[in-house]
């Protein structure tokens, strides 16, 4: 068929997804500009509130000794084959079995993994790395440096620089976004997966599009779409915003310490220190919109009742992509979203029953 031809048969499918784009960053950025104007009107309040702290976040000096503690493991870097970056990592417990790879959240660092670090590295070798863009990982300015497929490339790259050809991928948050991606497009690099509080990317947008309550769960989003403007609310009030979000009564992280606090922090206080991982939120639109995807790989699935950000009927939606047998889906009753920091007694008992099999 001549080329013309095609071109013209393919006119009317290109102008209308030319135009369901641009009336979805029309929504969008109408959503930014009110979100904008809310969080706006939260971050102000912190400053009257607190007047001593002034409209800046404090740059922190010393990194607090929480993230020196030896009993959590070796801190490395990596050089990544693919784009030369160097990525922070600490590991602990190389050559008692499989490689565990951890990827954190959004506000959060390998930190959040403390208590899994402690767990598994008897009969593991485990791994939590500071995502491109936080802590003590390169983190470039530009927001195309963070797209997804970057970000995948990434994990493939630390996985096969650590010496191996699978692991098993444990993910939380926004890691728990990437690894939905990353075990659809690199199967063979993963024998396993845990996720928690996350659902992937494809999902998250059906859902959301079916259920409007979702769109206000995650109103954030839509704030962290705009330039430099989400760095300066979040640092407002000596960061008030995140510390609101990581130690709130109800929707917080239960006990967390002023120097655990201080541990996630510590990152976000230096220069640039919240706009590498304000840049992930920045592409989540770059692709939309998402065909959906068949998940295959064995999977574990833990998802707080309580969970503040993600609606509990997205576990559903997900179970529904599955290849029949491939997921373990477990709600807990009563927790919230932090749950390798809240609950990690729990957590972990379902992770060594998931994984039993690949000790025996």
């Amino acid at each position: 068929m001549p080329e013309l031809v095609v071109t013209a048969l393919l006119a009317p499918s290109r102008l209308t997804l030319k135009l369901l784009r641009a009336f979805m960053w029309s929504l969008v950025f109408s959503a930014a500009l009110v979100a904008a104007a809310v969080y706006g009107c939260i971050a102000f309040t912190h400053v009257l509130c607190r007047p001593r702290r002034g409209c800046c976040g404090r740059p922190r000096s010393t990194p607090p000794a929480c993230l020196s503690n030896p009993t959590l493991g070796e801190h490395c870097f990596l050089t990544l084959k693919s784009s030369g970056l160097r990525l922070h990592y600490v590991s602990a417990g190389r050559g008692n079995g499989p490689l565990m790879l951890f990827l954190h959240g959004f506000p959060e660092n390998w930190f959040s993994w403390r208590y899994q670090l402690w767990e598994f590295q008897s009969r593991f070798h485990v791994v939590a790395v500071d995502l491109r863009g936080y802590g003590s990982s390169d983190a470039p300015r530009d927001v195309d440096c963070y797209t997804t497929d970057l970000l995948m490339t990434d994990i493939q790259d630390v996985i096969l620089g650590l010496g191996y050809s699978k692991c098993i991928l444990v993910a939380h948050d926004w890691g728990a976004l990437l690894a939905w991606n990353f075990s659809i497009y690199y199967p063979s690099l993963v024998e396993r997966m845990v996720i928690v509080s996350a659902a992937p990317m494809s999902v998250y947008q059906d859902y959301s599009i079916r259920h409007i309550g979702q769109f206000f769960r995650s109103n954030y989003i839509f704030l962290f779409q705009l330039p430099w403007l989400p760095e300066k609310l979040l640092s407002m009030s000596d960061f008030q915003i995140l510390k609101t979000t990581l130690t709130h009564r109800k929707r917080g992280i239960p006990h967390l310490t002023p120097s655990e606090l201080e541990a996630f922090l510590y990152d976000f206080s230096q220069p640039g220190g919240l706009t590498g991982p304000l840049n992930y939120y920045r592409n989540l639109f770059r692709n939309f919109p998402l065909e959906p995807q068949e998940l295959a790989t064995p999977t574990l699935l833990l998802w707080g009742e309580k969970d503040t950000y993600f609606e509990q009927g997205l576990v559903g939606a997900i179970s529904s992509r599955f290849v029949p047998g491939r997921l373990e889906a477990h709600i807990l009753p009563g927790v919230g979203h932090w749950i390798p920091q809240s609950n990690p007694g729990e957590m972990h008992e379902y992770m060594w029953a998931f994984l039993r099999d690949l000790l025996d």
